[in-house]
């Protein structure tokens, strides 16, 4: 489900105590015991100015982002 960029800003603007999680359960001990940290295979750091830029040019960034990568893999091939 995609959000727009005005609902991301309103969820945004939403403070914390107004905000309902009772039905989220507290999370105990026995979580943190067994809990492990799973770093995604296909990670990527992208410096920040980079990343704005890319996101400056308009939505789906990530998919221009890719076709760049691309274009100098194939042109290093």
């Amino acid at each position: 489900m995609k959000l727009s960029k005005t609902r991301l800003s309103e969820i945004k603007d939403i403070p914390d105590d107004v905000i309902d999680t009772s039905d989220i359960p507290e999370l105990d001990d026995d979580f943190w015991e067994n809990a492990r940290r799973i770093v995604p295979e296909n990670y990527l750091q992208i410096e920040p100015e980079v990343l704005e830029w890319f996101k400056g040019q308009g939505q789906d960034y990530h998919a221009r982002i890719n076709t760049v990568l691309r274009a100098y893999m194939e042109a290093h091939r």
